[in-house]
């Protein structure tokens, strides 16, 4: 078998009885990490330990992988400036979000002969938010429809990340902005000087 040694030099081609005699030496486990090599390949480790790391890492990948979320964006070919701002606003807060979005060109009637329309419409639009996504799929016919995807340059975990940064940000500073300013310290209202007690008149004595 080929041996590798704890730290993944390369021991060598070594017997059975040696990788064993190794593997008490070092007091780790003898594991095969390639069955199907020619011939098989063998490793020093602690499998406990390896068994727990990979367990780990695969929770970790589990817990940082985003579902992909695909939004879908309509479009008419001759679409007013205004409703065109408003769309385009959409596609730029799902890119925001690490979201793809799939933008569909709607042509009716006669619009079907002018497929350029919906082109230079989806070019548009893709050179508008090109700081924030990219052409993932060119634009393409599918039956009355143009479609194309545009898919974001950050991913979706670093998209959340911000996302909560920013809104723990806005909750500090909500919080900061409600907290009342501090009440003047009161004053003691003085206490009334006390009146002199009048001296008691004399009585005159008797002759």
């Amino acid at each position: 078998m080929r041996l590798v040694g704890p730290s993944g030099e390369q021991v060598g081609i070594v017997p059975l009885a040696k990788a064993l005699e190794l593997a008490q030496e070092y007091d780790l486990d003898l594991v095969e990490v390639a069955a199907t090599a020619r011939p098989p390949v063998c490793k020093l480790m602690d499998y406990g330990k390896f068994k727990y790391e990979s367990a780990m890492k695969a929770r970790e990948a589990r817990k940082n992988q985003a579902h992909t979320v695909i939004k879908e964006m309509k479009l008419r070919p001759k679409i007013d400036p205004h409703d065109y701002d408003t769309k385009k606003g959409h596609v730029v807060r799902f890119l925001k979000q690490g979201d793809k979005v799939k933008i569909t060109i709607m042509f009716r009637g006669r619009e079907q002969s002018r497929p350029e329309l919906g082109f230079r419409l989806l070019q548009r639009l893709a050179s508008d938010v090109e700081e924030l996504g990219f052409i993932e799929s060119n634009p393409k016919q599918d039956g009355r429809n143009m479609i194309m995807v545009l898919g974001p340059h950050k991913k979706k975990t670093e998209a959340m990340a911000e996302a909560r940064e920013a809104q723990a940000a806005r909750k500090a500073e909500r919080q900061g902005n409600n907290t009342p300013d501090a009440a003047p310290a009161e004053t003691a209202p003085e206490a009334p000087a006390e009146a002199a007690p009048e001296a008691e008149a004399e009585t005159p004595s008797e002759a």
